[in-house]
């Protein structure tokens, strides 16, 4: 089965309007329209099973509206293959309840994106919230790196995911009495719970940091790294922004790198929909000098 654990879609009326607005500060051309429709249409001409929803708040006020909406639409979704997750903002008050809330909808987890939500991703009221995640066995999904939308606003790098990581670990190990090592029990493996996913193969134009923190990462937690919007070239509108320089993003060899040091099993196939093509994205893992069970374990669910 084939995942695509990276997608973003909005509900029909809005659609329009909120690829515009994306659209408009990035630069980019989307590939589809946003909708569930038209992701669901991609996945089966691609042979993807199941792609992964996940839904930004950018305001505080946002949060229970946005998980509201996607449990009111969780079956018709599940009809298509989609599977949502749930919302937080770092200023949303009674997080502690909230993310409850989300678990007892059916939620897998959580995106969240420091860029967009006025926060860094070592902020202490993030920590709360990867906290409460860990306690609830909820994923967490982060961007990672740069934002094509806000060039050179630094807040989701390597270096502050690894701190997280780390001050994380040490508060759940200090507060359960157990070494380090023992901070993140493992979880069943038919229902992995907390994992600690950075989009973008980590960290968006960081990675070369990705790649040298490895280890330390790797020591840190259950840090996991998606494909998404990470290889080849990104599709820029035609106005001019971009050059066609400045369109190339991961090269293959370093992606190759990074996988090899993380683990194939760290890897999660991932495509940022609409922002990327499903089945382009699928073309390009299936060219690069991975071996076949490398590609299998990156594309298979986990």
């Amino acid at each position: 089965m084939i995942i695509d654990y990276h997608a973003h879609t909005f509900p029909e009326a809005l659609a329009p309007r909120a690829l515009d607005a994306l659209s408009g500060r990035s630069h980019l051309l989307p590939f589809v329209d946003g909708t569930d429709r038209m992701l669901a249409e991609s996945m089966k001409k691609n042979g993807i099973d199941r792609s992964v929803v996940l839904s930004v708040a950018t305001s505080p006020a946002q949060v229970t509206g946005i998980n509201d909406s996607a449990a009111r639409r969780m079956e018709e979704r599940e009809r298509l293959g989609l599977i949502a997750y749930g919302a937080m903002h770092p200023d949303y008050a009674d997080y502690h309840s909230e993310l409850k809330r989300i678990k007892e909808l059916g939620f897998p987890g959580i995106k969240l994106h420091p860029v967009y939500q006025g926060a860094d991703l070592d902020d202490i009221r993030l920590l709360r919230i990867y906290d409460r995640c860990a306690e609830l066995g909820l994923a967490v999904v982060l961007h990672g790196g740069f934002d094509i939308g806000f060039p050179g606003v630094k807040r989701c790098s390597p270096q502050m995911a690894l701190h997280a990581l780390r001050e994380l670990k040490a508060v759940r190990a200090d507060r359960a009495g157990r070494e380090d090592s023992d901070a993140f029990p493992e979880a069943d493996p038919a229902h992995p719970g907390f994992r600690f996913v950075l989009a973008h193969m980590g960290g968006w134009l960081e990675w070369e940091d990705v790649l040298r923190l490895a280890p330390e990462m790797l020591e840190a937690g259950p840090v996991y790294l998606d494909t998404a919007f990470s290889l080849g070239r990104f599709r820029p509108l035609t106005d001019g922004y971009w050059k066609e320089s400045d369109t190339a993003m991961l090269s293959d060899r370093l992606f190759v790198r990074i996988v090899r040091a993380y683990g194939p099993g760290r890897i999660l196939f991932g495509t940022d929909s609409p922002w990327s093509d499903q089945g382009e994205t699928i073309r390009h893992l299936r060219s690069l000098s991975l071996t076949p069970e490398e590609l299998r374990t990156i594309l298979e669910a986990k």
